[in-house]
């Protein structure tokens, strides 16, 4: 008798490892949230993560029943940070001097390779504007 000799038997195995994957990153996204929320005390961080380690199905679905709306509140907040840090680091290597992108801007137009509109963008953009 083999293993996987009917497409069944690599149904329910893909339906297995995918459960078993999907049980895995809840596990990882629980514990990664345990230790972003700082409300929550040292001991009680060590109890959850004891928990985890001991009863982890169970754990899990406890702390995704109790403390769900919690998780999506730091979760929010978090991508909130990430976003504005990213537009920030992005604008700090963009221009980081904006005379001296108007310089390369004018330079360009008077050599014939931008128009004047195209120069008028790039100044604004240089300026912190939109297009």
């Amino acid at each position: 008798m083999y293993f996987l000799n009917s497409i069944w038997d690599w149904f329910w195995f893909c339906f297995w490892i995918f459960a078993y994957v999907a049980y895995l990153f809840v596990l990882v996204y629980v514990l990664i949230d345990i230790f972003r929320d700082h409300s929550l005390n040292g001991w009680f961080k060590a109890l959850w993560v004891i928990f985890l380690v001991f009863v982890p199905f169970v754990t899990a679905l406890v702390y995704l029943i109790a403390r769900g709306r919690g998780m999506a509140e730091r979760s929010a907040r978090k991508q909130v940070e990430y976003q504005e840090y990213s537009e920030d680091e992005i604008r700090s290597m963009s221009f980081a001097n904006p005379a001296e992108e108007i310089t390369k801007a004018q330079s360009l137009r008077e050599q014939g390779l931008i128009t004047d509109g195209e120069f008028e963008a790039l100044k604004n953009k240089a300026l912190g504007g939109k297009y």
